[in-house]
């Protein structure tokens, strides 16, 4: 098939498949090696995580001999998915970042129909080892190991494949359709090593248990580690965190490795991530791990269910964390595919970005996870500019000027004047906040908000991204704080697709009348932070006037209570070195 004819059928399929194009992979076998000549640069992001061409999707990071590893799902051939294997690349700051040749690629028969994702285990004895999910030649997923060639090497620059491969195979009862992303492994005080493989039966999403004594004949577990009625499980991450109270700081990141100690083990809880297939979220529990009994059990206020507590209420998707040794934290990558069409990424010459990385850590109360952006981002802050406390009535806004605002950092604190004007909030909306901002978008008009910012808006405001908060009235004393990112009016493109995300956001807003809210802008990106990192959206959107010096950004009010910028800071955002060869 010609190049025209494929992208004229790629316009047909990507309209019909537009659902499924965010449910799963979708194939298009006619571009899959379409390499692109060219590579556009008007919505490319300037500090965000991307190869300097076609497609990327899930990561898998490490930390080996002073280096930041960054191995992640891509297509050599273009810039849809296809061709997977795993490509590479470091750095010393998790911000500027060296590409070197693939990690892993098909050459064996436990593979040769594809590498996909998987995770990176650092062994006691200081032996990186990568286990990934293969493809083989019945195209049933298999679990493999790969070891450095070269231990010497901090860059890791070449991977071995041992011939026994592979070391976990689908058994009797296995999906082997179904049957992939291996995590992490753990040791436990018992001496044998563990890790998950995410599977389906039917509906019910499977974390299948595996375990191990030298990392090459690995046993299933008579029982699951956990399961749940959501649908294929993929991506699984498992791990621990400390408590508040206890003898680290809560903020700190916990190892593996250090769970030998029965004390530390008394001072952590456990974070189950699971990726649904079905929704294209990442979902997580928090409970306790019973290392004898080999069981995982939320906590009572976590349930299995494709509405509760997630990493990012947007585009964020196939997430991994990783124990940092160097600042004793946990980070997170998570990937943020695409949201215009197939031809669009074609044309483009890429798709798919990496989220910036996220500390990760539970918060004071136990009742969820919080997020922020890993210090290191402030060193790429340039041109600063600053409001103070500045009242907003309502139906007015005003613009941030003195920088540019297309890529850069944002960190503002709105103050509310009137709480008693809010909205009755609805029972039944607590389970749907993206139906919620749907239905209350930045241009419905409320008691207390939408107020936030319109970012990436055109002069005229033809163009703009929304993200705000607007309050509800749960009864006389309590309040609903809802957070949308609303790119509705985001471009003049009408084939592009773009949903409004939420999510509620937990904070005694009757106590303090505050809140806070941080949104890293990046050309094509918008990753916003509410109350400090409790709840985080990550919206793709595609202006096509509201480009580099044309990009603006407001302060909006569209409630009826006043409220009052106490304080604003924004920042115009360096570009970094990303993805530049190591010979270069």
């Amino acid at each position: 098939m010609g190049t025209a004819a494929a992208l004229a059928l790629a316009i047909v399929v990507s309209l019909l498949c537009w659902t499924a194009a965010h449910a799963s992979h979708v194939v298009y076998p006619e571009l899959q090696s379409l390499e692109a000549k060219e590579v556009a640069t008007e919505l490319r992001t300037g500090y965000h995580f991307q190869p300097p061409k076609h497609w990327i999707n899930d990561a898998g990071p490490m930390y080996y001999k002073g280096l930041y590893h960054l191995f992640y799902q891509y297509n050599p051939k273009g810039a849809v998915w296809g061709n997977i294997i795993w490509a590479h690349s470091v750095s010393t700051d998790l911000i500027h970042w060296v590409a070197l040749e693939p990690a892993i690629y098909p050459t064996m028969p436990f593979d040769v129909n594809g590498c996909w994702s998987g995770s990176a285990t650092l062994l006691p004895n200081g032996v990186p080892v990568i286990m990934y999910t293969g493809i083989d030649p019945h195209k049933n997923q298999v679990q493999n190991v790969a070891y450095p060639a070269n231990l010497s090497d901090p860059y890791l620059r070449q991977w071995v494949k041992p011939d026994y491969n592979p070391i976990i195979s689908p058994d009797h009862g296995i999906n082997a359709s179904a049957f992939r992303d291996p995590t992490t492994a753990w040791y436990g005080p018992d001496g044998h090593w563990r890790l998950v493989v995410g599977t389906k039966e039917n509906m019910r999403g499977i974390a299948v248990l595996y375990r191990s004594r030298d990392f090459k004949k690995w046993v299933k577990a008579r029982h699951s580690l956990h399961a749940g009625l959501t649908g294929m499980w993929e991506c699984p991450d498992f791990f621990p965190v400390a408590v508040a109270g206890g003898s680290r700081n809560h903020q700190s990141g916990v190892d593996t490795v250090e769970l030998h100690d029965r004390v530390v083990a008394k001072e952590v809880k456990y974070v189950l991530k699971v990726s649904l297939e079905l929704t294209r979220y990442d979902y997580y529990t928090i409970g306790t791990y019973d290392h004898d009994k080999e069981r995982y059990t939320p906590d009572h206020a976590f349930l299995d269910n494709d509405y509760d507590l997630r990493y990012d209420y947007g585009d964020f998707y196939a997430s991994k964390s990783f124990f940092d040794p160097t600042k004793k934290r946990r980070v997170l990558w998570g990937w943020a595919n695409e949201s215009d069409t197939v031809t669009d990424d074609h044309h483009k010459g890429w798709a798919g970005i990496q989220a910036i990385p996220r500390k990760i850590f539970l918060s004071r109360s136990g009742r969820q996870l919080i997020q922020w952006p890993v210090e290191e981002v402030k060193s790429l802050r340039s041109k600063h500019v600053n409001v103070s406390n500045k009242a907003v009535k309502g139906g007015e806004y005003f613009e941030i000027t003195g920088f540019k605002s297309v890529q850069s950092d944002v960190e503002a604190a709105f103050a509310i004047r009137d709480l008693d004007k809010a909205e009755k909030f609805d029972l039944a909306w607590r389970t749907d906040a993206q139906g919620l901002c749907k239905k209350f978008n930045s241009h419905v008009k409320g008691g207390v908000g939408p107020f936030g910012l319109w970012l990436l808006a055109s002069d005229d405001l033809e163009e703009r991204t929304a993200v705000f908060f607007r309050v509800f009235k749960t009864n006389d004393t309590n309040y609903a704080i809802l957070m949308c990112n609303d790119p509705t009016r985001s471009s003049y493109e009408s084939q592009i697709y773009r949903p409004s995300f939420a999510g509620f956001v937990n904070v005694d807003i009757a106590k303090t009348k505050k809140i806070a809210l941080r949104t890293l802008i990046d050309h094509s990106v918008v990753e916003s932070f509410g109350a400090g990192g409790k709840t985080c959206i990550l919206t793709r959107v595609y202006p096509r006037k509201a480009i580099g010096d044309d990009a603006h950004l407001f302060v909006f009010n569209n409630g009826e209570s006043d409220i009052k910028v106490t304080n604003l800071h924004a920042w115009e955002m360096k570009t970094p070195t990303m993805n530049k060869l190591l010979e270069q």
